[in-house]
């Protein structure tokens, strides 16, 4: 499963219980990520995901805004990057950020918010690439561009801006 990802460099494929557990895998270092669904059934969406109130912004949003952005035969529901050449931030810390936003506390993982509406978002599977030369954002924006290329124009489901 994911072979295509893994012969792009991604690596780790775990997934959000398990980093829950035990984030020590993933690498202190810049790069992209990414956020799978292990199947291509449709959904089963959350009125209420477990997703955190970031300064006091409630993050759910109606079903039908949910059914909207889902996108059929995509395996990608969110494409993150994390820090920069010049910035502090690694896979990590922004991974952790991100569980921890899932796990309904009050940190800054706005971006993704969608993911937490999803009854299965416990079996969403993530995979990381570290990047040396490349920046982040520019690495991002490729992988973005790439999706909507393959999907009728439509950003993965959980990308709320390209």
């Amino acid at each position: 499963m994911f072979e295509e990802y893994k012969k792009q460099g991604f690596d780790g494929f775990k997934t959000i219980a398990e980093l829950k557990r035990n984030d020590a895998c993933i690498p202190m270092q810049i790069g992209v990520y990414l956020v799978l669904r292990g199947t291509l059934e449709a959904p089963k969406f959350l009125e209420t995901g477990t997703g955190g109130h970031f300064k006091e912004q409630d993050p759910n949003v109606p079903l039908d805004e949910l059914q909207r952005n889902w996108v059929e035969g995509a395996d990608i529901v969110y494409i993150g990057k994390a820090g920069s050449q010049c910035g502090s931030a690694t896979l990590r810390s922004r991974l952790r950020q991100l569980v921890s936003f899932g796990c309904g506390k009050n940190v800054g993982h706005w971006g993704g918010r969608y993911l937490w509406q999803l009854e299965d978002s416990n079996d969403l599977v993530v995979c990381w690439l570290p990047l040396i030369d490349e920046e982040p954002s520019d690495v991002e924006t490729e992988l973005i561009t790439s999706f909507k290329r393959q999907h009728s124009g439509m950003r993965p489901f959980a990308n709320l801006r390209d």
